[in-house]
Order: C-alpha cells, then sequence, then structure tokens
C-alpha cells in the first residue's frame, strides 16, 4: 500500500521571513511612485510619507521601558525601512536583507530599549568600522531628533615645536622656569644620527662619525650564497637526490637479527660559498679606502669564509691583520701591512697576481669575488680586461663595488671600469652605509 506524500511545510520563519520582505518592497514602491527622488528629502519628509510617528513620538516609546512596546510586522518594516533611507542618504551601502533581519530584530527585541534597538541595528546594518560615527549620527537623528551641527566653532591653538636630538640631555625647560611661552600643544621633532648616517657618502664622514658607524658594519652579517659539499649527511625517508647508505643500513640490520627492516639514505650537504673581497686602496679611493677597509674586516671576523686583499701598485693578502676583533687595531695592522696605501694604481697587475697565487689554485674556484675599487688604472686596460676574463671563468660570480656610481650623471668611462665591466655579473655602488647593506643582500643571493 502506498502512503500518500506528506504535505510540504514551509517553515514558519521563512514565511514570515518573506512576509516582511514583501511588505518592505511594498512601502520602499510606494515612496519611490510618489517621490522617485530620495536624495532631496529631509528626515522629516521621508517618515511623513512612510508613516512613521514623529521623532518625539519615538523617542517617547524608547525611553519608556515600562510599555514594553513591541511592534507589529507593518510598523516594524516602516521604522526598519525609514532608518535605512536615512543611512542610505548618509552614503552607508544597505542591503535589503538587513533591512528584513532589523524588522525582525525589532520584532524581538522591541523598540522600548535604547541599548537594544541601537545595537541591533548597529550589528544588522553596519558592514565597515568606518561608518560608526555616520550610524550614531543617523540614530540620533532618527530616534531623538538629535542632529549634529556640520559647521563646528575652530579654535585657535597654540603649537610649540621642539627640535629634540639623540643627545642624552636632561634639560628640563618646565623645571628650569624657562617655560614662559603660552600654553598650548608641544609637538617634539626628533632625527636619528643613524639614519642620517645611513645614506651619507663615505667621503663628507668626520671622526666621529666613523665611530658612530662602526656599530652598523658590525651588525652586518656577510654569507655567501649555499652550494653543494662533498661531504654528505644522512636523510630520512628517500629523496631524488638521496642515495643508500649501507654502511648505516647494514649497522641498523645487526638488531634485527641480519635482516634489513630499516634503509638509510645519504645526500650531500650544503655549505656557503667562500667571498674574496679585492679591496682598492690608492689615492683616488683615500676617501671611501678606509670604510670599505673597515667593511672588510666586519666581514672577515663574522666567521664566515672571507679573504680580504688590498689592491694598489701590487697585492697584499690582509686577511691574518683583519681578524681581529678590534677594529681599530685590525685598521693599524692592514695599514702597516699595505706599504703602497694611497698610492698608485695597478688593477690589471694585481688581478693577475691573484689568479696565478690564490685565485686559478683553488681559492677563487666557486667563490663569489667583490672587488671594490672606483675603476681608475694606471696600468693597461687590455691586460686588467684579459685577467677580470680568466677570473670570472672560475668564480661563481663577480661583483664590482664602485662608490662613484651614485653620482648623478655617471657613466662608466674610465679605461679600467670600461675593459672590466664585460667580465662583471653584478655592478653596484658602495658609497654608503645603505649600498653596503643591499652588496650584503647581494652576496646572500647570489
Amino acid at each position: 500500500m502506498s502512503r500518500s506524500p506528506l504535505p510540504h511545510r514551509r517553515s514558519p520563519i521563512r514565511c514570515r521571513s518573506f512576509e516582511l520582505r514583501r511588505q518592505q518592497l511594498l512601502v520602499t514602491r510606494d515612496v519611490r511612485k510618489t517621490v522617485p527622488d530620495l536624495t532631496n528629502l529631509t528626515t522629516n519628509d521621508v517618515l511623513e510619507l512612510l508613516g512613521v510617528p514623529s521623532a518625539r513620538a519615538r523617542a517617547d516609546v524608547v525611553v519608556d521601558r515600562g510599555k514594553g512596546a513591541i511592534p507589529d510586522e507593518t510598523v516594524a518594516v516602516r521604522i526598519a525601512v525609514a532608518f535605512a533611507v536615512i543611512l542610505r542618504k548618509l552614503g552607508i551601502a544597505v542591503p535589503v536583507g538587513s533591512v528584513t533581519t532589523l524588522a525582525e530584530a525589532l520584532c524581538v527585541v522591541g523598540i522600548d530599549s535604547r541599548s537594544s534597538v541601537y545595537w541591533a541595528g548597529r550589528s544588522v546594518l553596519l558592514r565597515r568600522p568606518e561608518d560608526q560615527d555616520l550610524y550614531d549620527r543617523a540614530f540620533n537623528a532618527f530616534w531623538f531628533a538629535v542632529v549634529a551641527s556640520s559647521e563646528t566653532e575652530t579654535v585657535a591653538q597654540n603649537v610649540t615645536l621642539e627640535l629634540d636630538d639623540d643627545d642624552d640631555s636632561d634639560d628640563d625647560p618646565e623645571e628650569n622656569g624657562e617655560d614662559d611661552g603660552p600654553e598650548g600643544e608641544t609637538i617634539s621633532v626628533r632625527f636619528s644620527a643613524a639614519e642620517t648616517l645611513r645614506n651619507k657618502d663615505f667621503a663628507e664622514y668626520t671622526a666621529e662619525e666613523f665611530l658612530e658607524a662602526r656599530a652598523a658594519m658590525s651588525s652586518l652579517r656577510f654569507v655567501g650564497s649555499p652550494r653543494r659539499s662533498r661531504r654528505r649527511q644522512p636523510v630520512r625517508g628517500t629523496r631524488r637526490t638521496s642515495s643508500p647508505d649501507v654502511r648505516r643500513t647494514v649497522r641498523n640490520a645487526l638488531r634485527t637479527d641480519g635482516v634489513a627492516i630499516k634503509r638509510s639514505f645519504t645526500e650531500a650537504s650544503t655549505k656557503p660559498r667562500r667571498i674574496v673581497l679585492l679591496v682598492d686602496v690608492s689615492g683616488s679611493m683615500e676617501s671611501y679606502a678606509r670604510a670599505l677597509v673597515r667593511f672588510c674586516q666586519a666581514a672577515v671576523v663574522g666567521r664566515g669564509r672571507v679573504e680580504a686583499f688590498a689592491l694598489g701598485t701590487r697585492l697584499t693578502r690582509i686577511t691574518r691583520e683583519l681578524s681581529s676583533r678590534d677594529p681599530d687595531e685590525a685598521l693599524r695592522k692592514a695599514a702597516r701591512r699595505v706599504v703602497d696605501w694611497s698610492g698608485g694604481t695597478r688593477l690589471g697587475e694585481g688581478v693577475r697576481t691573484f689568479n696565478d697565487q690564490w685565485g686559478v689554485r683553488g681559492m677563487a674556484r666557486g667563490a663569489i669575488v667583490v672587488v671594490l675599487s672606483d675603476g681608475w688604472d694606471r696600468g693597461s686596460p687590455e691586460l686588467l680586461g684579459a685577467q677580470m676574463e680568466r677570473l670570472h671563468r672560475v668564480a661563481h660570480r663577480v661583483v664590482w663595488v664602485n662608490p662613484l656610481k651614485a653620482a648623478p650623471g655617471y657613466a662608466p668611462l674610465a679605461r679600467g671600469m670600461a675593459a672590466a665591466l664585460p667580465h662583471v655579473d653584478t655592478f653596484i655602488e658602495g658609497h654608503s652605509l645603505a649600498s653596503l647593506e643591499s652588496l650584503a643582500k647581494v652576496l646572500t643571493d647570489a
């Protein structure tokens, strides 16, 4: 025996929402038929068209808690639509579904409590936090006929501007009785000496500024990009680059009566690439040599694989001298070691010496070579070009740091710079702390 299908019962909540939406659309349609343009209507005009009681009557209902006013559905819809029209006139986007939800909320919480009506409308109608002030204005105007004046009185206020630096001075003008000026707000403007030095050219540094920049250089970390090593390390599971570890597999099999239940694998480990620094200490680089050698000292003591050389009329290895933790002592040792400091420049012969004695033999193979020079060379530019090409073939990356590159309108017109530039991978400036920070990033990403 077949059963007759049960009649479809509509949810009472859905029926109520549908009826409220229908009433809302009818009210909105009647208003639009009467007055097509709602933008020029005042609040009282909209309320009169929708048949909503006056603001004083609404305020009496809201304030009086003893009446327990619960509006019927028609009145709730008219109130919700009228309030939504006010909000839309102020520029708040109120969808139709939110108005229907507000009408349902008013039927539940009633309109006898200001807090309930306020939070019911705010939680339903607002979507953006920046519309809260407009909602408060509309709520006061709609329910209590309180309209905020758009014209605010401008009050003249005395503002005192103070310039303050990083000096640790304890002089307080109020304590010393020196503050005799007019009362008002005091704005203190501070500047950071460290930020100023960060973008200042090394050639313009004073002796005190070099001391202040010492801490900033010490905080730089110079680590070469990783490369694959010949050493292997154990890994878990199998990977495309892994290979079986027979020794560890057999050792584990001894614990299970010779059955290799657990297999072990290894893969090549990684280590940072060596960094080789060739710093020009000739006369043309005198204004930058001290800062760049200090930069090399910070790189050498950073416990990385860093080698440092001084370029002048000859090549001098200064890695051991710069390994001292005391920057001043390291610079003194380097100055005693380099006999051609602030002398001539023979970049081609210096690079050739480096290739013959250290570079091609292994120091520059797979390393990141950084040349810190302005490119001025008294030797043969053809020799420099040939030796830079030779260096570029064995090095992983060649970086040239030129302090003059930051000058407006700079062009690599020097013969040495023009000859070496085709064999350089990265050409950057090196005149300030900010440029050295960029260099550290280049070395890490090389």
